[in-house]
């Protein structure tokens, strides 16, 4: 981050106005990199004109080709930058290090050759003019997007051994896990949406966030489950939900589902995306994201407090943190691999980044005192905007099924933050650092403005088949072992009859439908891994499933009023004025719809009758 004093200047309008701040000391060792060494003025007057004289006409030119490439770049980036100050950050970041500058950097007692071209960090106007006309304008920073990425990630550990006095490396190999988020999201939005049709997704009426009982019951709806399957970890080592957490406020974020009480319920708008294409759902609460204040991403970055306190008044809108991750996703092509930090550094180098406080102070690791990241180091870039960049890319982008993504646990896997104070006894900074390289999609180039129209990708056949689909319903694991988010989809729509058989069954595929989950998901997944059509029995049957699943359907809720008589009742059905609110529901009975009720009382009244509230 850059932090400058208020009355720091901005810029210089002479090379002679420059030399005036330095000492006789630092000019005379300026005047000696600029001219032979030899005869040189004792007088700071002097000093300052041998310097001016000796940077004349093409003897600019001269000093500019004795630096090296990287101080080259230095200047070529403040002469073709949009001021005159030199951008350490941003620099390091396209170039991946700092020029030489000398001893120690602007304020140094032995400057290199680039303290002639910068003061304090400045070009004067006048060297930056001239320079215009001999230095070449740079190559712009350039993203490095790849077809393919490794199976494996190799982290790199180091440990003091007693035995032999030195530092040990090791590496430790772990397998990538690529998950492509495409299918998955258009299952969880629709069963998410369903879920709460059936008013059984209760969050916090405080924070709207879901509680332990929501998160358990999404994680079982979920297509796949979660990222991270917890019951591999220890207590002390557990990752916490990332898909689960994201949904209900996904769908409250885009207007499909308020709070009631403590339980969601579809608006309007969300009982229109049950039937709607989900492209333009997602993509709606993509938008409707960007601007949201349900949550501030950082908050989930657990390890970092002092967000509700003092630390609060610091932070920037979030809305402004979004725009410029969506701006830089907008700048991506999309269907190759993406390394995250190679967007990062993009950012950077591009200067499309963010600030996540303006205060660094107040927010902290463990103890406010040493932990804070106040202090050099703590507050860079790869703690805070890094962090909440994983954040808003893992649990929100990639849930919504924007991004594919491939990564690794996120324990060790982003070391950076090691040796700030209070973070010893933490396995990671986020739960997200696991996050290595991600893909946009076609559903996410829809969503991002990168495609005018979503095609989606058709499921890969296996050429390996790992399933059989037998014609008398059953499904048969065979040769390698199958990948654990498909065997939990097998287990929500077939009864496992075996510890490789699953067996098609109506009520249990209709159950699965009830849940939220779609025949067509199941349909991709057989034909996927079995490598070939499904035979004619297990088509007609899924067909007859789908053709039965879609023979009903709730339109909303509805009171029962029980009438005196059957008589009464079929008055009321058919009279005009009440006729068009209710419906005979046997001999003595009225349904009348739930948003119906009040035009219902007042027709009601008019046929001379009242319904008691």
């Amino acid at each position: 981050m850059a932090y400058y004093v208020q009355n720091e200047p901005q810029s210089i309008p002479t090379l002679v106005d420059a030399l005036q701040s330095w000492t006789v000391d630092i000019l005379k060792k300026l005047a000696a990199l600029v001219g032979d060494g030899k005869n040189l003025p004792t007088r700071k007057a002097d000093l300052i004109e041998y310097i001016r004289r000796h940077t004349e006409g093409e003897r600019l030119q001269t000093l500019w080709s004795r630096l090296d490439p990287v101080q080259q770049a230095a200047v070529a980036e403040v002469v073709h930058g949009p001021d005159a100050r030199f951008n350490a950050g941003r620099f390091e970041a396209k170039y991946g290090q700092s020029p030489n500058w000398g001893e120690n950097r602007f304020y140094n007692s032995n400057p290199s050759l680039l303290g002639v071209f910068f003061h304090g960090g400045i070009m004067p106007d006048d060297l930056r003019r001239r320079c215009g006309s001999f230095v070449p304008k740079p190559e712009p920073a350039q993203l490095s997007p790849q077809e393919e990425i490794l199976d494996e990630w190799a982290l790199t550990y180091k440990e003091w051994d007693q035995e032999t006095r030195k530092l040990k490396v090791y590496q430790n190999r772990v397998p990538i896990i690529r998950c492509l988020t495409e299918r998955g999201a258009i299952h969880d939005l629709k069963a998410v949406l369903r879920l709460i049709d059936a008013g059984k997704l209760a969050v916090s009426d405080k924070t709207q966030q879901p509680g332990a009982a929501a998160l358990r019951t999404l994680g079982g709806l979920l297509l796949g489950g979660d990222f991270y399957d917890d019951s591999e970890y220890g207590e002390y080592d557990k990752i916490g939900p990332i898909k689960p957490f994201a949904w209900p406020l996904l769908v409250q974020a885009g207007g499909l589902a308020p709070l009631s009480g403590k339980t969601l319920q579809l608006s309007k708008a969300g009982q229109k995306a049950l039937g709607e294409p989900v492209e333009k759902t997602i993509a709606q609460i993509w938008r409707r994201w960007q601007k949201t204040t349900l949550i501030d991403e950082l908050r989930r970055i657990d390890c970092i407090k002092g967000q509700t306190g003092k630390g609060k008044r610091g932070l920037t809108a979030v809305a402004g943190r979004r725009a410029a991750i969506h701006q830089a996703l907008q700048h991506c092509p999309a269907g190759r691999w993406i390394a995250v930090n190679d967007l990062f550094r993009q950012m950077r180098a591009t200067g499309a980044d963010f600030e996540v406080t303006r205060d660094p102070w107040n927010l902290y690791i463990a103890e406010s005192g040493y932990g804070s990241l106040g202090y050099e180091g703590f507050h860079d870039w790869k703690i805070l905007q890094a962090r909440y960049a994983l954040c808003l890319l893992f649990e929100y982008a990639a849930t919504l099924g924007l991004l594919d993504v491939a990564y690794i646990p996120p324990h060790d896997a982003r070391p950076d933050y090691r040796g700030n104070w209070g973070t010893d006894d933490l396995p990671f900074l986020s739960r997200y650092d696991g996050l290595l390289y991600f893909r946009i999609n076609p559903l996410g180039a829809y969503c991002l403005g990168l495609a005018d129209r979503y095609q989606p990708v058709a499921p890969e056949v296996s050429s390996t088949p790992v399933l059989r689909v037998l014609p008398n319903l059953e499904i048969v694991a065979i040769g390698t072992s199958l990948e654990p988010a498909d065997t939990m989809l097998l287990d929500s729509y077939a009864a496992k009859t075996s510890d490789a058989v699953w067996k098609l069954d109506q009520a249990r595929l209709l159950e699965a439908l009830e849940e939220g989950h779609d025949i067509t998901v199941l349909a991709e997944l057989l034909v996927s891994l079995g490598g070939q059509p499904l035979p004619e029995t297990v088509e007609r049957f899924l067909e007859d499933m789908t053709r039965r699943a879609r023979s009903l359907k709730t339109t909303g809720t509805a009171r029962l009023v029980e009438c005196a008589d059957a008589v009464l009742a079929t008055l009321i059905a058919n009279d005009s004025r009440t006729k068009p609110f209710c419906l005979l529901a046997g001999e003595r009975h009225l349904a009348v719809a739930t948003e119906s009720e009040a035009r219902f009382r007042g027709a009601l009244r008019k046929l001379g009758y009242s319904l008691p509230k």
